[in-house]
């Protein structure tokens, strides 16, 4: 299985059969070019243009879009309800996290997480191999919250997305923490990116790791 990140939160999932992506942005709202892409799934998590932009995949995939239980080209897709704030969506609405299986690996896609999760969605998100989750701050929950989130969820692999870049609209994102906050809050100060992660089921780290991709 191939792991490539399309920016901000949209990963590319290239498994032997199917490729999925998750949350498609358009440019304008983002800053970040989106490249062309094709896919059999995509996955929502709410409706913000940095998330949904579901016309800018080719392939006609199909749309997983809120909470539920979805089997789709041999994927099984748990959509657990949750909130983009931390005043059950008064702020900011609604959020899905998904946990899927490809090539026999658990992965967890966190979305715009904006609070602490309780142990029920943490029960049904499972057991994760792999984890996608926010660490920027703002408009997710916080580097340290997500630091604190990950001897909860015990993920093998950790790859963060939605922090502060360069790259982004000011006028937005400035305020978004960079990536050095959360690896300060992991224990490390730097990690080299890659532009591809690369994974098999009797590859998946012992301990846990964090993967940091380029896009």
């Amino acid at each position: 299985m191939d792991i490539t990140y399309l920016g901000h939160s949209s990963f590319k999932i290239k498994g032997k059969k199917v490729t999925l992506i998750t949350d498609p942005f358009t440019s304008e709202k983002v800053g970040l070019k989106f490249p062309k892409s094709e896919a059999n799934i995509v996955t929502v998590s709410h409706h913000h243009d940095d998330h949904n932009a579901v016309e800018q995949i080719g392939g006609s995939p199909f749309v997983v879009d809120g909470p539920g239980e979805y089997e789709i080209a041999g994927v099984s897709i748990i959509g657990v309800s949750s909130f983009h704030d931390e005043q059950q969506g008064k702020e900011r609405g609604t959020n899905t996290l998904y946990s899927f299986d490809i090539d026999n690996i658990h992965m967890a896609h966190l979305g715009d997480l904006g609070h602490v999760l309780t142990d029920q969605e943490i029960e049904k998100l499972g057991s994760i191999d792999i984890l996608f989750i926010p660490v920027g701050g703002i408009y997710t929950i916080t580097a340290k919250q997500a630091a604190e989130l990950l001897p909860e969820l015990d993920p093998s692999v950790v790859i963060p997305m939605h922090y502060g870049r360069d790259e982004l609209k000011k006028d937005v994102f400035s305020e978004l923490s960079p990536l050095s906050v959360f690896l300060k809050q992991v224990g490390t100060e730097e990690i080299a990116p890659v532009s591809k992660y690369v994974i098999t089921r009797d590859k998946l780290p012992d301990h846990r790791q964090i993967v940091v991709l380029e896009s």
